[in-house]
């Protein structure tokens, strides 16, 4: 067994080729359900996600509204930037062990300003949500200045969020009244 970056870097070719093989293999289902529980709180659970057809578990947590929350819990934009993080590190590690990469640390900062004009509805041309988000990557990595780059390119460009980022995905609701 090959470990870079605490990746196991033959596991990760053997997924890879189990996807190129079957696309099957590569599907993800993603869930998650979140009630009101008052107030600006509500109680978020994720699970049922799908790995291949098969079910797996996640965990409940809290989530704050944006305005009126009362700091026990991340809000919504937080989880936002943490999901961010999250995917990059996620790219980063995998990605660099692919490319023979040793990371000794890796950590990202995020900083976004969001206009709340755009949440409380008191201007039309102000969006609800972040304009830009700045982000600076701290790695310590036994690698070049262009390797790092390269590896930067690789992991912004196989992230599941970032690709969210820059190609917005549909959305579509359906409203359900309680009684129906």
């Amino acid at each position: 067994m090959t470990t870079k970056n605490g990746i196991d870097v033959e596991k990760m070719e053997q997924l890879t080729e189990a996807v190129e093989a079957d696309a099957d293999n590569g599907i993800f289902t993603f869930r998650a359900e979140t009630e009101w529980s008052g107030g600006s709180t509500c109680e978020t659970t994720v699970g049922d996600m799908e790995k291949g057809g098969q079910p797996v578990d996640g965990p409940e947590f809290t989530m704050e509204g944006t305005m009126l929350g009362s700091r026990e819990a991340p809000t919504a934009m937080e989880q936002f930037l943490s999901a961010l993080g999250t995917c990059l590190t996620v790219t980063y590690a995998p990605h660099g062990a692919k490319m023979g990469i040793d990371i000794d640390d890796l950590r990202f900062e995020f900083e976004g300003e969001v206009d709340m004009r755009g949440l409380l509805g008191v201007s039309d041309d102000v969006r609800p949500g972040y304009d830009e988000i700045a982000c600076t990557v701290h790695v310590d990595a036994d690698a070049t200045e262009a390797e790092l780059a390269e590896l930067k390119e690789v992991a912004e460009a196989n992230s599941p969020i970032v690709d969210n980022f820059t190609n917005a995905a549909s959305l579509s609701t359906e409203l359900r009244p309680a009684d129906a």
